[in-house]
């Protein structure tokens, strides 16, 4: 029976973790130069449209339609909204609308792929983005929603993720290395640091704002859970800003704004998968582990490989604490999952499959693309800024 007040919540849940699109945007373009700000802001605006199409064409039945040998859903069960309707599916939910969860879950793939394009910023054209994001959507976000929230193998195993730390965070932070192995480094860095910080700020409170929604809408009900989740979001950013300021504090004797933020949505990206699972307490221990761990991570990688913009140690490693965290932190009291050995080792086998399935898939895509026509940008555009080459446009106004 539809719960109107569930509609509700479920419908402001949808907005919020639509907010956080922008919100990634404008984060990810005040860290890049100037010359590049829109690029970026355009390959994550963009999967709106790209994403929300494939989605109704087969996309959402791909993760949510009849299981097909544990690995992908039946692609034409609710092709081109067949059967999503304003009616219950008790599949999924017994009190909203089949189809408000639908477009709640569309939010999700919407958001997945975009988190990947911090890690090869000023690399990739236009065309190559749009051209990547359609097969990586159909081979690697589909059918791994599918092994873990469609009723697919992993599901079948044990293995849970509340709201998205394997499946999308996994997934696009380490995803991003493959793209990374196609794409090499930079020819040149940009040595001067974000270009608007307010920018990054106003993108920083989106997300941290949409986060909530994001996870506690998980719950598809306005009921006790839900406010277990909110208040496990909201604790574990604020333990992971703390915790990493005062690392980084340590680290450079000095504060950072940037990194004050960087903190929080490591410590968001880690309890994510978690959230539904873990008491308040858990979520303190998990923001405080995401800062250490995505911390280091963030230095090892600075030295190792051109992760622009950090994707993998904050959003790669902060989703694969979390999802292992489960298995360590939580209390079946909150939703019926009990922490212990069998639990932990259920979640590290499937991160480890979801990892190696990203990496390699993601890496594949990319080579085959690359190998068709080439989706580099070319070291001349990347000096003269790729938003004059793609837009003849600034950050600011038209070009002339």
């Amino acid at each position: 029976m539809i719960n109107n007040g569930d509609v509700a919540f479920i419908i402001l849940s949808t907005i919020l973790v639509l907010i956080m699109v922008p919100g990634l945007a404008f984060f990810y373009g005040g860290l890049v130069e100037r010359k590049n700000a829109l690029t970026i802001m355009f390959q994550i605006f963009i999967a709106i449209g790209v994403v929300s199409l494939l989605w109704i064409f087969g996309g959402f039945s791909l993760v949510f339609g009849k299981d097909i040998g544990g690995v992908i859903g039946n692609p034409l069960q609710y092709f081109a909204f067949k059967d999503v309707t304003f009616a219950v599916n008790s599949t999924y939910s017994n009190n909203i609308p089949f189809i408000m969860f639908f477009m709640y879950q569309l939010m999700f793939a919407i958001i997945t792929a975009p988190l990947m394009t911090g890690a090869f910023a000023n690399r990739l054209t236009i065309s190559g983005w749009i051209k990547v994001l359609i097969p990586w959507m159909i081979l690697i976000y589909f059918p791994v929603a599918h092994w873990v929230w469609g009723g697919g193998f992993l599901a079948k195993m044990g293995f849970v993720d509340f709201a998205g730390g394997a499946v999308i965070h996994i997934t696009s932070g380490f995803g991003c290395l493959g793209a990374l192995l196609v794409l090499g480094k930079r020819k040149y860095k940009n040595e001067k640091g974000p270009f608007n910080l307010g920018l990054v700020a106003i993108g920083g409170a989106l997300l941290l704002f949409g986060w909530f929604g994001f996870n506690a809408g998980g719950t598809l009900a306005a009921a006790e859970t839900a406010a277990i989740v909110f208040t496990n979001t909201g604790v574990a950013a604020a333990t992971g800003m703390i915790v990493w300021l005062i690392l980084y504090a340590m680290h450079s004797k000095r504060a950072s704004f940037f990194e004050m933020i960087v903190g929080a949505v490591a410590g968001l990206a880690t309890v994510t998968p978690a959230s539904g699972y873990i008491d308040p307490i858990g979520a303190v221990i998990i923001g405080a582990i995401a800062a250490v761990v995505c911390f280091f991570c963030v230095e090892f990688e600075r030295k190792k490989w051109d992760d622009a913009l950090d994707v993998w140690g904050v959003h790669g490693m902060g989703g694969f604490i979390g999802t292992l965290l489960v298995g360590v932190l939580a209390n079946p009291r909150v939703n019926g999952i009990s922490a212990g050995l069998k639990q932990f080792s259920i979640q590290l086998i499937g991160c480890l499959i979801i990892i190696v399935y990203s990496v390699v898939m993601t890496y594949i895509i990319f080579k085959v693309v690359d190998k068709i026509k080439s989706i580099k940008v070319s070291d001349e555009v990347q000096l003269k800024g790729l938003d004059q080459e793609f837009f003849k446009e600034n950050y600011e106004t038209k070009y002339e």
